[in-house]
């Protein structure tokens, strides 16, 4: 009996990690999907922020993140644990006596991909137009505390948590999260030079490289499947199993249905198949169900995807017509989604309160966004975050990298 539990143990943390790994990837899709939807002579700086805001949110989180979140004991002041091991290792006694169910640095890494991914999403959205370090000095910010504090308050036992509200896997926690920053950083950044005509009309900026996004938007959906199925924690017996199972369906079955819901949405509003909207259609899809992919029935996962997929083509839309220009239309497909998302739990978890999902959402948003716009403005009266108009002009890839992505396609190009 004991090996059988030392044998859970293990499985666990296989896929556990295994589930970390499969977000990890995500960094990739993002990084893909954000590189596509820019113009060409932007794409090396954002493949540079992507690569360096990864980097910076396992360092943060090891540092000062983790230890706020779930070891500070509901306190706001992190108890610097990095300095020594934060728990004693797992030994095999503890696993077979059932005192620990998976490795404590397996539930780190799994953990710390989830702030990277916070994190990602306010890099499409300042894209083309901020300048590098600013943007990464923000990482620090955010992945050491910002996100942290708002994740105690729910996965750290705080108040959120007592209250009953109810995020399975980070539609507001991670997703909306992040659209908050973002929204803060695009209203102090501002739009880029020549999106918004004289008389208020929207021009499009194309992306430069469209094959390359839906390469980027197909890797987050596959990791999509550890980002909501890792956080069943567990997958050692039959009854853990088969959630994943369902969550596997119900996280598939969303992406296509934002899919399909944006697609036709963009059909009868443009009168074209608008590619663009079909990713981040699916992109809100997989966001809608992430608060709550154990639950569902694949006919209704299908159904809270596709309007998933409607809300991101209003939304996106609708920020253009308030000149809140996000090039890549992150704060719609994480944040808009993620709101429904949240409110979607309501129609399959019996458990779920409306006044708790309110306050959840109203507690990370208003934090999150004063937080971040603080930071956002500090920076900018400081070390400035804008790039000047002449940089603009010439490309980031050049201004802040000295280098280019595609020098035989740009070369004598303005």
């Amino acid at each position: 009996m004991e090996d059988v539990v030392e044998l859970a143990y293990a499985l666990d943390t296989f896929y556990f990690l295994l589930s970390g790994a499969l977000v990890m990837w995500m960094a990739a899709g993002f990084t893909m999907l954000e590189a596509g939807m820019v113009r060409a002579k932007n794409t090396t700086e954002i493949l540079t922020k992507n690569i360096g805001l990864y980097s910076i949110a396992v360092i943060m989180y090891m540092l000062i993140g983790w230890n706020l979140m779930y070891e500070s004991s509901g306190s706001l002041l992190p108890t610097f644990s990095f300095l020594l091991p934060a728990s004693e290792p797992v030994t095999a006694e503890m696993a077979r006596s059932g005192e620990a169910t998976e490795s404590y640095f397996s539930d780190f890494f799994f953990q710390v991909v989830f702030v990277a991914t916070a994190m990602s999403i306010v890099s499409g959205a300042v894209a083309e137009r901020m300048k590098l370090w600013s943007f990464l000095i923000f990482a620090v910010v955010l992945t050491g505390f910002i996100y942290p504090i708002q994740g105690l308050w729910s996965w750290g036992g705080g108040f959120l948590d007592q209250m009953g509200f109810s995020d399975f896997a980070g539609s507001a926690i991670v997703h909306m999260a992040g659209a908050s920053a973002a929204l803060a950083g695009v209203l102090v950044l501002g739009a880029r030079k020549g999106k918004y005509g004289p008389r208020g009309e929207v021009r499009a900026i194309p992306g430069a490289n469209l094959p390359l996004a839906t390469l980027g938007t197909f890797i987050l959906w596959l990791g999509w499947f550890g980002f909501n199925g890792g956080s069943e924690l567990s997958v050692s017996s039959a009854g853990a199993a088969n959630a994943v199972a369902t969550i596997f369906m119900n996280t598939n079955l969303a992406a296509a249905g934002g899919v399909v819901a944006a697609l036709l949405l963009a059909r009868a509003l443009f009168g074209k198949a608008d590619l663009t909207m079909a990713l981040n259609g699916a992109i809100a899809g997989l966001v809608s169900i992430t608060a709550g992919p154990d639950t569902p029935s694949p006919l209704l996962a299908a159904f809270i995807g596709g309007v998933g997929g409607v809300l991101v083509v209003f939304s996106i839309v609708a920020l253009d017509k308030l000149k809140i220009d996000d090039p890549v239309g992150a704060i719609s497909a994480h944040g808009t989604a993620g709101i429904w998302g949240i409110l979607a739990v309501l129609l399959s978890n019996p458990d779920a309160t409306f006044g708790a999902q309110i306050a959840g959402l109203l507690s990370i948003f208003t934090f999150v966004f004063l937080a971040s716009l603080v930071v956002w403005l500090i920076l900018r009266f400081t070390l400035g975050i804008r790039a000047s108009e002449e940089d603009e002009q010439k490309g980031m890839d050049v201004t802040e990298c000295g280098m280019e992505a595609y020098p035989d396609f740009t070369a004598g190009r303005k």
